[in-house]
């Protein structure tokens, strides 16, 4: 018989069993990924993240995990919920707490249930769904909500009544570049020339990019990107950032072989830099910041230092982060991304089916538009790429 409960702290788990049960899944979804959030007060008391992750046994073995999170606010999602929430409170009821299955601060599909092999997904699905409802009726909470899950999952959770929601992203895609030449000759004139003058121009302005992994990146080189990473959320939104500069201490200490660290040195000082996290499938680039302001340089750091990073690693995929239409002129094609969600109060619930389903005429239209804006060359009219990715 299946047991299913719901932990306050992923130390309640061991951390081989988690990472077993999540091999294959990104980054963000490994134990020390998760761990250090907790740890260093990214989530947890006082944040309006607390921790719900949902464990379930058959025969005391863990056959299955899911990342939640009960809600009291809506921030560090990046699928928007707030014109639902204000709907809730013109009426007079609480919309939070809610329940979300999710990455903290993080808009990367990637699995959420994760499921030990050899056992029947759906089975499992039903169950785990099963008792989330419960939960929600337990402890009051509004709705619940899985976050930038892949589309497979999807289409089950919407056969159990979580509402489809689409939203676009854009992504880098390696097609057997031998190089990041290559990869512009891809491309049509005008953007080949545009791209080829940015870069050109960072260097004319004694710019000079270097590349940390692994056990090159310091120390001082995290103190250095944390320094960055506050003072670009300062001037944009006059916090310090929703990850605290102990997430990045620990993040370095736990997870160095998944860090992809790019910093700009410019007459001999250190200007900027931004963060990523990669495995042999995909690369993250996730946070960025600088001190002082050159034209084209979030551009490059952000962008091309990651797709020539991509290349020379035969990583396949390389999503930038959220949001953005700057990126279409430089590769990055437009994808769906995938949330579901039930709300408990049934006359809301469809009320918001009738939102998405509105709104996805328009994330439709919005992604086709996008594709048309891409800067590569007729297919008859491609190099041939060099090699296979092998992926």
């Amino acid at each position: 018989m299946i047991q299913i409960k719901f932990i306050t702290s992923i130390q309640q788990i061991d951390a081989n069993t988690w990472d077993n049960l999540a091999r294959g899944a990104s980054p963000f979804c490994q134990y020390h990924f998760l761990q250090v959030l907790e740890t260093s007060g990214s989530v947890g008391p006082g944040t309006g993240w607390f921790v719900q992750h949902c464990i379930a046994s058959i025969n005391n073995e863990i056959v299955a995990i899911l990342p939640l999170y009960k809600k009291t606010h809506s921030y560090g999602e990046y699928v928007f919920d707030f014109a639902w929430a204000n709907a809730y409170r013109e009426h007079g009821i609480q919309y939070y707490p809610k329940l979300i299955a999710a990455i903290p601060f993080t808009p990367v599909t990637s699995s959420k249930l994760m499921i030990r092999q050899g056992y029947n997904f759906d089975s499992l699905l039903k169950d785990v769904c099963q008792k989330i409802e419960q939960h929600l009726e337990q402890f009051a909470m509004s709705s619940m909500h899985w976050l930038f899950v892949e589309e497979d999952l999807s289409k089950r959770l919407d056969a159990h009544n979580f509402t489809t929601r689409r939203s676009v992203q854009f992504e880098w895609f390696n097609r057997g570049y031998g190089n990041f030449d290559h990869y512009l000759a891809t491309m049509n004139a005008r953007r080949r020339r545009s791209i080829t003058k940015e870069r050109k121009k960072i260097a004319k302005e004694n710019v000079v990019i270097h590349r940390f992994s692994g056990d090159a990146i310091t120390p001082q080189h995290m103190a250095f990107f944390y320094e960055c990473y506050k003072q670009t959320y300062l001037k944009r939104s006059g916090h310090e950032g929703y990850l605290t500069q102990a997430f990045f201490t620990q993040l370095h200490q736990t997870m160095t072989n998944h860090l992809l660290l790019v910093v700009a040195e410019q007459d001999d000082e250190y200007i900027a830099s931004s963060l990523f996290l990669f495995d042999e499938n995909q690369l993250c680039g996730r946070y960025w910041g600088a001190l002082q302001e050159v034209s084209g340089l979030h551009f490059e750091c952000c962008y091309y230092q990651g797709i020539e990073f991509c290349i020379e690693h035969k990583i396949s995929r390389f999503n930038p982060g959220t949001q953005g239409e700057h990126k279409i002129l430089r590769g990055f094609e437009p994808i769906y991304c995938y949330s579901n969600h039930k709300l408990k109060e049934l006359a809301f619930h469809e009320a918001v089916e009738r939102f998405i389903q509105q709104e996805d005429l328009q994330i439709n239209a919005y992604k086709e538009n996008a594709a048309k804006l891409l800067p590569f060359k007729q297919e008859s009219e491609q190099p041939t790429p060099t090699a296979s990715l092998g992926k």
